[in-house]
């Protein structure tokens, strides 16, 4: 099997063309070993580019390091984006794809010097859609207190497709995110587990973020955590709409746009080596 390895601010990924079969050519299981930076090829997740339907040029699965799958991946779509077109053969900066994922459809388009911008939709915002039970089901999760690892962390929810929970803190570098982390993910409140950004607001325009992700843990960078991020700091009057987010690895530009409530996000994405594993 032929793969390609990519990464979006070294949130890394091994790409398949899946394009002749609706399923994944690799179970989950296959995934994880896959995944293994020790034995075996290493990444953060295995992204397939399927077939698409009447309403979608491709489909994007993924799985997670772990074995997991979840709805969707920012910096992922943006590196099946820049895979897609070398399959295509081709080199533009005026391409885009409509994609469907398990969040729905999702647009990502190419720009110059490896840039991609996608439109990542509209976000979720209602507990029942996130979802979890700190609050009723149609409420907003707001500033919500909750007590995580002898802590109580005031909290913001937010749904790009996959679940997140937002707070804010004075020092992102002193977070025990490897200890910490777990405890957010697996919390009780949240039924089918959850990412989670610790965030520092260095101007209203500018913002550090550090992040668990469900089933990978800590990694360098997490597009949608990214997204939902800036929508919980504009829900709690901490940053503008539109907004720089400083990872890990690098720099994401975030736009959670008034005229019609989407989240654009533009970052890099590129290719790393390409192999064969038998």
């Amino acid at each position: 099997m032929e793969f390609t390895k990519y990464q979006g601010l070294g949130n890394d990924f091994i790409l398949v063309d899946n394009r002749h079969s609706t399923t994944p050519s690799l179970s989950p299981e296959e995934a994880v070993k896959l995944c293994d930076r020790h034995f075996g090829i290493g990444a953060d997740g295995v992204i397939f580019a399927l077939p698409g339907d009447e309403n979608s040029d491709y489909t994007m699965r993924i799985f997670n390091s772990d074995g997991s799958e979840p709805q969707m991946c920012g910096n992922g779509i943006r590196c099946l984006a820049r895979f897609l077109a070398k399959l295509e053969g081709i080199d533009t900066t005026e391409k885009s794809y409509r994609i469907q994922t398990l969040a729905g459809i999702i647009i990502p388009n190419l720009e110059a010097e490896g840039q991609v911008k996608v439109d990542m939709g509209t976000p979720f915002l209602l507990a029942k859609e996130i979802p979890t039970t700190l609050t009723k089901a149609e409420e907003k999760v707001i500033d919500q207190s909750l007590e995580v690892g002898d802590q109580s962390w005031l909290v913001t929810c937010v749904s790009m497709g996959n679940p997140h929970c937002i707070t804010f803190v004075e020092d992102v570098a002193k977070i025990p995110l490897e200890t910490i982390g777990p405890k957010f993910e697996h919390h009780a409140v949240f039924p089918k587990r959850t990412n989670t950004e610790f965030i520092e607001v260095v101007r209203r325009d500018y913002l550090k973020m550090r992040v668990w992700e469900r089933g990978a843990g800590i990694t360098l960078a997490c597009g949608t955590g990214a997204c939902a991020s800036v929508v919980a700091g504009v829900l709690t009057g901490h940053c503008d709409r539109l907004c720089t987010v400083e990872l890990p690895g690098g720099c994401l530009t975030i736009e959670w746009s008034k005229k019609d409530n989407r989240l654009y996000m533009t970052g890099p994405a590129e290719e790393v080596f390409t192999g064969v594993i038998d």
